[in-house]
């Protein structure tokens, strides 16, 4: 049965959200135009119903696209691409933005929550604000609204669209209502924790960056060029906590995901996430000078708009399709290239022309800008962070480039970069240098009045010659020698001092406002975390053997990786290694248990235990059970055994991705001075693939011993039995376990023989991979006592892995911590500052009136 009311009714209520969004912007534009009457009152008060009536729509659009992926309706083309039988709750959350619909509708959700605040919080700036909000609802609400106005005019893609309608197969043809038992599922590499909370963030973030946006156009608009910094502060500080968290948890989804050893590949997409929040970070600090003596004021309203607006060429960037080469990341085009183009460049129309048309009346105090002043400082902060971003977008925007000269009949294959990592960190050392510098320096000026050379040397004196004594003894520890390394350790370590120190000021003074001392400090440790994880990661599985495990393998794997058969030990620096097998996951079991005590079948997302499956000593699984797997990832057990008697084991992980192949997945242990971070480089076949010796048959009576494939295995005796797994006994079928005891290993072979029907003989083959084994029954002799067995053999089961030290990298993450915190701080003082002057204005108009 095809479920279309849910799709219908989701669909209805798209058209209603964009519907209500466009009277929710005409009418707080023409509110905005009227004077304090009732008229005004009349349309803010149908703008208010509009948008209220907007968001419920939106609300009713993800509740129903939600329903239909929660319960598996693959009559939908969205929950087939993107869902799954197998996926655990938690999953089916990520599903939901995993595609472009679902992504911009996630985005529409968060502007509907923050329009909701703002109805209640902006005040007298409701009108102005509001109505711009609501446009870009219109038009963001226009990316899903899936409707053909004239033929070959898409506008939007539909979320809602049918499997049927979605794609051409010879099944709709004979049976229009087919639907499938099953959906493609969610991409492997995201079904991971951080993909559930990292994109709501981000979009999150994204989404925060129309309110400074909004704020700008609306003083702009109304002459109110300078109250727009009180309201716009707090939700800038806001949003540069949120979007930077959001990248960062990206990062650290990267780091413990992907198997390329970091956390940041200045992939295109990623850059495109990280350049407006640094231009949104460069227009808080603005706004900070403008709020102390009044300049800058032109300039905060430029980086303001920027940063929108860059969100929406990031938006472009990643969907039109146009990285699909240079990015790993980006989405496919569906369509909406074009429409994207005009959504980018009608706000950027919309921000020239209010710039132009007011820019003359915008005032801009003419001021003496000294080197001793915090301004001057300040000012070169936010133009490194420009500078910084413009470095990064520029080399990203390569393929706009080339489309735009194609596009115009000229022939333009210019390539990016093709080391990103080497291109951008030689340029981005330097930038994030100067920024902890400049972080350190600007709070003397900020916090005391420096007006002299020797003012300066006398504050400034004491913080770096700890800071200076502090990279000297780290250097001879740490052996830090690369110069542009101890350049960039001496100024992050200059910025915690000096920031610490102000910080230390603060706390007895007034707390509150050691919020950017706070965010400085986060950053500073950041980049030395950074510095250190990045620049001195070390590769601890050095083949020092000399031994080519493979002439068709890359010199790096055959240098760099170490090879482990199983449950033989081996020596890995201070460690050492064993391979412990393949493991597997189940929503029956706890942690990972052996996959050998596994019988698959048909049904991917199932399989039947041969024996019981205990876990810390609890039993969970009996012989015969079937239980739930997640078949999608193989995990690798290893054991690690220090020196010093430590012993801890990682899982790392093999993912079957059908759009990337084997995709493998690190596992980290983490210490106070860094990380051990271990993925597979390479493996053994699986069972499915492996080769097999041609069988040997091999005699025995109960107590002989027999050599296979290098081993000697004693018949110990046989036992009867009731149950097998996977299989149905009748009353009178037979069943017999052999008992095979390997020597010298805690390994057994159990071979089963059957006697079904009186008469048919089944001898189901056993297979150990850790022994390179696979035994059978092939004969019983009841007269004489002799047992045939057939013998097949292969090579011992192996793993080629990488280890890489990453050396203090915990410094990267405490930072983010300390960063948001002070943000939060700074959130919160703005916020009062902003709540203070609106209660000064009502009671100077409360004033006038009287």
């Amino acid at each position: 049965m095809i479920h279309t009311f849910v799709g219908n009714l989701g669909h209805s209520l798209i058209i209603i959200a964009f519907v209500s969004a466009i009277l929710s912007a005409i009418a707080y534009w023409i509110s905005s135009k009227k004077t304090q009457t009732q008229e005004n009152k009349s349309w803010k008060l149908l703008g208010r119903a509009a948008f209220i009536t907007h968001g419920m729509a939106v609300i009713g659009v993800v509740l129903s696209l939600f329903y239909i992926i929660y319960n598996h309706y693959y009559e939908y083309h969205y929950a087939w691409s993107h869902s799954s039988n197998n996926l655990p709750v938690e999953f089916m959350i990520s599903c939901f933005w995993e595609g472009q619909e679902g992504s911009f509708l996630l985005w529409i959700f968060w502007h509907v929550l923050i329009g909701g605040i703002l109805i209640k919080t902006a005040k007298s700036w409701e009108s102005n604000v509001m109505y711009i909000f609501a446009a870009v609802q219109a038009f963001l609400v226009s990316m899903i609204l899936g409707v053909d106005p004239w033929i070959g005019m898409n506008i939007g893609s539909d979320p809602f669209i049918l499997l049927r309608d979605a794609i051409s197969a010879p099944i709709f043809e004979s049976n229009p209502n087919f639907v499938p038992n099953d959906g493609t599922g969610l991409n492997a590499l995201l079904q991971n924790y951080w993909m559930v909370i990292h994109p709501p963030t981000l979009f999150l973030g994204f989404a925060l960056t129309l309110v400074p946006f909004a704020f700008v156009i609306a003083g702009i608009q109304t002459g109110r060029y300078k109250e727009w910094i009180a309201p716009t502060l707090y939700w800038s500080s806001i949003a540069a906590l949120v979007l930077g968290l959001g990248i960062m948890m990206g990062a650290y989804w990267a780091y413990e995901t992907l198997n390329f050893g970091g956390y940041w590949n200045w992939d295109p997409v990623e850059n495109a996430s990280l350049v407006p929040w640094l231009i949104l970070v460069a227009a808080v600090h603005i706004m900070i000078v403008f709020r102390k003596n009044g300049t800058g004021l032109k300039a905060a309203m430029i980086l303001a708009v920027t940063t929108f607006l860059l969100v929406l060429y990031s938006t472009f960037l990643t969907r039109s399709g146009i990285l699909g080469e240079s990015s790993v990341h980006s989405f496919t085009d569906l369509g909406l290239s074009g429409q994207l183009m005009i959504y980018l460049f009608a706000f950027i129309i919309l921000a020239i022309v209010i710039f132009v048309k007011h820019w003359n009346k915008i005032p801009e105090k003419e001021t003496d800008s000294s080197a001793y002043s915090s301004e001057f400082w300040i000012f070169i902060g936010a133009t490194v962070l420009s500078l910084s971003a413009f470095q990064i977008i520029f080399p990203t925007s390569i393929p706009v480039f080339n489309a735009i000269l194609n596009g115009l009949g000229m022939d333009s294959n210019i390539a990016p970069p093709t080391d990103q990592v080497a291109f951008y960190t030689k340029f981005q050392l330097w930038f994030g240098m100067s920024i902890a510098i400049l972080s350190g320096t600007a709070q003397f000026f900020f916090w005391k009045r420096v007006n002299d050379l020797k003012t300066l040397r006398t504050e400034i004196s004491i913080p770096l010659a700890i800071a200076l004594m502090l990279t000297a003894i780290i250097i001879n520890v740490v052996k830090v020698y690369t110069f542009s390394y101890i350049l960039l350790l001496t100024a992050g370590i200059f910025s915690v001092v000096s920031n610490g120190r102000i910080l230390f000021k603060l706390f007895k003074t007034n707390v509150k406002l050691s919020g950017g001392a706070v965010t400085h400090i986060g950053i500073a440790l950041m980049l030395i975390g950074i510095l250190f994880s990045s620049g001195y990661e070390k590769i601890i599985s050095i083949n020092y053997e000399g031994r080519i495990y493979n002439s068709e393998f890359p010199e790096e794997m055959n240098k760099e990786n170490l090879l482990l058969f199983r449950s033989q030990p081996k020596r890995m620096m201070e460690y050492t290694l064993t391979y412990k097998g393949p493991r597997m996951t189940s929503k029956d079991i706890p942690g990972y248990f052996d996959r050998e005590l596994l019988m698959f079948f048909s049904d991917p997302y199932r399989a039947i235990a041969k024996e019981n499956i205990a876990v810390n000593g609890e039993t969970y699984v009996l012989a015969g059970d079937t239980i739930h797997i997640y078949n999608e990832n193989i995990y690798y057990e290893i054991e690690y055994k220090k020196d010093n008697g430590d012993v801890f084991t990682l899982y790392p992980r093999i993912q079957d991705n059908e759009q990337m192949g084997l995709v493998p997945s690190p596992d980290i242990v983490s210490y106070w001075h860094g990380d051990l971070y271990t993925h597979i480089t390479n493996l053994a076949a699986d069972d499915e693939t492996i080769e097999w010796s041609q069988a040997e048959q091999h005699q025995a009576h109960i107590g002989d011993t027999l050599l296979l494939h290098d081993f000697y295995v004693v018949l110990d005796g046989i036992t009867p039995m009731k149950k097998v797994p996977g299989v149905n006994l009748g009353e009178q079928d037979v069943a017999i376990k052999f008992n095979l005891r390997v020597l010298g290993t805690t390994e057994e072979i159990s071979p089963i023989y059957m006697i079904r029907d009186n008469s048919f003989a089944a001898n189901p083959e056993v297979t150990n991979r850790n022994l390179g084994l696979k035994v059978s029954v092939n004969h019983i002799n009841p007269e004489e006592e002799v047992f045939t067995f057939d013998v097949q053999t292969t090579q011992k089961d192996w793993i080629i892995l990488k280890a890489i030290e990453k050396p203090y990298i915990g410094f990267l993450w405490i930072g983010t911590i300390v960063m948001c915190i002070g943000f939060g701080i700074v959130t919160v003082r703005r916020y009062k500052e902003f709540n203070q002057q609106e209660e000064k204005t009502a009671k100077q108009k409360e004033t006038i009136s009287a």
